[in-house]
């Protein structure tokens, strides 16, 4: 199940509880070091972001708790199905992230993975989670627009 996007790239999995739980500061791209099991079960749509999170541990990236369900048809050299996966930016920006998200308390989670060209690219968001309070407010504001949209609809009819 892939969906094409304006920028001519391949959605292959959505985080949509990211979205619910945590107000996305900033985007980020990233590749990823994979097996070719985990890129054929990746494109076979057998991945699963709810849960993950991405670490900084020295000067690298770790994606950790991203389900990769194995490869059927791979032989004994399958993948673990959750486990951490290096991820590839430059050092420069590992530097920054990493320190803003120690700093400041956020997380990093991953919101989609998709085809870039021929890569698997992981879009990561800098994160801060929503209380409950929150997350009412944004149910309220979406049923007052879906109130006023068609109060205006109506409104066209007569």
């Amino acid at each position: 199940m892939t969906t094409r996007t304006a920028n001519s790239a391949s959605v292959l999995a959505v985080n949509r509880k990211a979205f619910h739980d945590f107000s996305v500061l900033e985007r980020i791209e990233a590749g990823i070091e994979l097996r070719g099991s985990e890129v054929k079960s990746i494109k076979a749509g057998k991945a699963n972001l709810a849960g993950g999170f991405a670490t900084a541990e020295g000067h690298e990236l770790f994606l950790r708790d991203v389900h990769i369900t194995p490869y059927e048809q791979a032989t004994y050299f399958n993948h673990e199905a959750t486990r951490p996966r290096r991820l590839l930016m430059r050092a420069r920006e590992i530097a920054k992230i990493a320190a803003r998200v120690e700093q400041m308390g956020f997380a990093l989670v991953p919101l989609k993975l998709y085809l870039k060209r021929r890569w698997i690219k992981i879009e990561l968001g800098v994160c801060k989670g929503k209380k409950m309070g929150d997350k009412r407010e944004v149910l309220r504001a979406r049923a007052a627009d879906r109130e006023a949209a068609r109060a205006t609809a109506n409104a066209r009819r007569k």
